[in-house]
């Protein structure tokens, strides 16, 4: 099972030198995956969870990626996600195709159908469609990727986000993997029991506490180096190709201590690669 990071593209402390640090720092520690996430327009909405002016910048994740990928070696890079309704699918496809193509076959495409009302409005696109959208353009991806079959290159492995019911199809009929955001473990489990998925490849939290956490809903990722350790364990007998732990905890202004969640990150990496 390999072991990703859900990095911060936003905030009032990312510049392009804490984006460079971080991913020497990810791929320092030995991490074999970077992801970052989306957003287009900082509307109200969006805003709730970016508290204004705290969001900016917010840096656009195809843009980012390339960026890294070229003082990156062999660290893989993706979206976590990438809501697929903001962009033409076959530009989306293009995109994709070629940061692959240019990383040397590192590109990850996460995506999800969104869920920030303002921001599609702002954008031109009908909020209650998303789903429908999300459907369509991730088999217009489809048939673009059969297009790849003859590349060189390896088509771009689509992991479909989403925690609801037609998140799950979703990903059972398009995905290459099934990417939750931030569960507990029992839900999780849950789904793995009930549907049929393609892969599994969780984001989940990294909270790390100095006692245990014993809340009957704490999401997988939260608590101390034992039960986040366990929380890998349990995800690895899952199935899980991918486990891509999300550091950010809510504050923009945590993007100005980013040794915080470095130490975290640290402290993980040494125990998890430490032979039992």
């Amino acid at each position: 099972m390999q072991l990703g990071v859900n990095v911060p593209n936003f905030g009032p402390g990312t510049d392009p030198g804490v984006l460079r640090e971080w991913a020497r720092t990810v791929e320092g520690l030995g991490f074999d995956l970077l992801m970052v996430s989306d957003h287009v327009v900082i509307t109200p909405d969006v805003a709730e969870r970016y508290p204004e002016p705290f969001y900016e910048p917010f840096y656009e994740p195809f843009t980012t990626l390339s960026w890294l990928a070229g003082m990156t070696t062999g660290l893989r890079l993706g979206t976590t996600v990438l809501v697929l309704p903001y962009r033409h699918p076959l530009l989306v496809a293009r995109m994709a195709t070629n940061l692959n193509q240019l990383s040397g076959g590192r590109f990850v495409l996460g995506v999800g159908a969104g869920w920030a009302r303002q921001e599609f409005d702002a954008l031109g696109i009908p909020f209650t469609a998303r789903g429908s959208l999300t459907d369509e353009y991730l088999d217009t991806l489809r048939n673009a990727r059969h297009g790849q079959a003859e590349d060189t290159a390896a088509p771009v492995p689509v992991w479909v986000g989403g925690n609801s019911e037609a998140g799950i199809r979703r990903a059972i009929r398009f995905g290459d993997a099934w990417h939750p955001l931030r569960l507990p473990l029992a839900r999780m489990r849950s789904v793995l029991t009930n549907h049929s998925l393609p892969a599994f490849a969780p984001r989940i939290a990294l909270r790390l506490t100095t006692t245990t956490v014993d809340e009957p809903e704490r999401p997988a990722g939260v608590g101390t180096i034992e039960q986040i350790l366990d929380d890998l364990d349990q995800l690895r007998l899952l199935g899980a190709d991918t486990v891509v732990l999300d550091p950010y905890q809510g504050d923009p202004q945590e993007t100005r201590r980013p040794h915080a969640a470095w130490q975290a990150l640290t402290t993980v990496a040494t125990h998890w690669r430490t032979p039992s």
